[in-house]
């Protein structure tokens, strides 16, 4: 699996939380995903541009002001469980109708937020899900502009549908693939871990890196459907593997970084362009 340079740089970031990452340690980070040292030092200095990351001493970095809802909605994973109650069988709605489609910035902000709160289209305008996550109906709205929805639209609790779009509805998701997914990922972190320790550490910092990124993206855009629209014992399962992948492989990563102290930075990779993406990537 190919890393681009900002996106480890940022995961990085998010991962060391406070403390600052230095430039020379996403170096030796970037040499474990062959990325040359010149694309590292362009990513950096484009982001320190765009506000996500800023310096705080010579050749240290931490998550700048543009990242802070960022750093908040990766975090959101680990407390995942938490915002769950019992589904009664109603449903949050978000309707757009009237928002606008030609600033396709705003519409990237729209849709991202809608995506990251789990919900799907019903009718033009109109997204849905159910509603079992957070404590109120307002705590889901606030979220979702502070993801970028419009506050212009219109986020309310309903209940009572009709036969038809009560199908419809649990219809949107593949639940059977979800539960799929958190079965065959929680197996891939189990059986990684248990050989872990026969792992060199640069092997088992670069897998983890790759496997741990895979799982937590799976929980930051998970919609985090009730039963029966899902296996919900699975997903429980799967979240608390990830836990423990999760420190594992901070604990690697520590080694990693503190086994190269007093290692020079490579400098024999090739040079290439820095790789710039958006923040608006969403699973297939």
């Amino acid at each position: 699996m190919k890393v681009n340079p900002k996106n480890l740089i940022l995961d990085l970031l998010l991962a060391v939380g406070d403390a600052p990452l230095t430039a020379r340690d996403a170096i030796l980070a970037g040499a474990l995903f062959k990325i040359s040292e010149n694309s590292l030092r362009v990513t950096l200095a484009r982001l320190s541009a765009e506000g996500l990351v800023e310096a705080v001493g010579r050749g240290a970095y931490r998550l700048g002001p543009a990242a802070t809802d960022l750093a908040g909605d990766v975090a959101t994973w680990r407390s995942a469980e938490t915002r769950l109650r019992p589904w009664q069988g109603g449903y949050i709605v978000v309707h757009g109708g009237a928002l606008g489609r030609s600033d396709r910035v705003a519409l990237g902000r729209r849709e991202r937020a809608l995506h990251m709160m789990g919900f799907k289209p019903l009718e033009r305008g109109l997204h849905i899900r159910p509603d079992n996550i957070e404590p109120r109906v307002d705590d889901v709205r606030q979220r979702l502009y502070r993801l970028g929805l419009d506050r212009d639209a219109a986020v309310f609790l309903a209940d009572g549908l009709d036969a038809e779009r009560e199908a419809h509805v649990r219809q949107l998701w593949d639940g059977h693939a979800l539960t799929q997914t958190y079965c065959q990922l929680r197996r891939q972190l189990e059986a990684w871990l248990a050989g872990a320790k026969a792992l060199a550490l640069d092997t088992a910092a670069r897998e983890s890196f790759l496997l741990g990124g895979k799982a937590i993206h799976q929980l930051v855009f998970d919609p985090l459907l009730p039963a029966p629209f899902v296996d919900a014992g699975e997903r429980h399962a799967f979240i608390q593997t990830v836990h423990r992948f999760d420190e594992t492989g901070r604990a690697i990563w520590n080694r990693f970084f503190a086994s190269l102290a007093e290692t020079p930075p490579p400098l024999d990779f090739t040079h290439q362009p820095a790789e710039l993406e958006t923040l608006n990537e969403q699973p297939n």
